[in-house]
């Protein structure tokens, strides 16, 4: 006879769960989210299994709905990553994250001569992979690649 243990994590009444993060990226989407700074309830979970990445980190934040430029932050870190929207302990949207064609103001560019890093400009990106997740400053042309992307707090 087999007994199986579990370990429950509570539930939330209202807010979301951001799923499938790579379990090494999960303290970067937690510092790019501002979520250590945050008073709502928070609970995350690390190097749980998962058939898709092998292991994958979860978070849930209470009370907490992503603006559009947090997701786009989140899909820079973690593209894969899906967001379940909480509403009264239900499940109410399961959304995707992805990567839009212009980035704004959201990460840095690699070149430091670039008029973004010299000057108060905000930065501008046209995504060039979605994939691999390159982008290309619309001031000086660097290409950003993913190891190189540094999001702006």
């Amino acid at each position: 006879m087999s007994t199986e243990k579990q370990l429950k994590v509570s539930a939330i009444k209202d807010g979301t769960v951001i799923d499938h993060i790579p379990a090494a990226n999960l303290f970067k989407v937690i510092k790019i989210l501002h979520l250590d700074e945050c008073a709502n309830q928070i609970t995350f979970g690390t190097n749980l299994e998962s058939k898709k990445l092998g292991t994958k980190a979860i978070v849930k934040i209470s009370d907490k709905f992503f603006e559009e430029e947090e997701t786009n932050k989140i899909a820079l870190i973690a593209p894969d990553v899906k967001l379940n929207i909480i509403k009264d302990y239900e499940v109410v949207e399961k959304r995707e994250v992805s990567i839009p064609d212009e980035l704004v103001g959201i990460c840095k560019c690699a070149n430091p001569k670039c008029v973004t890093n010299v000057e108060n400009v905000k930065t501008r990106f046209m995504v060039e992979d979605k994939k691999k997740i390159s982008l290309r400053c619309h001031y000086c042309e660097k290409l950003t690649e993913q190891d190189q992307i540094v999001v702006i707090a």
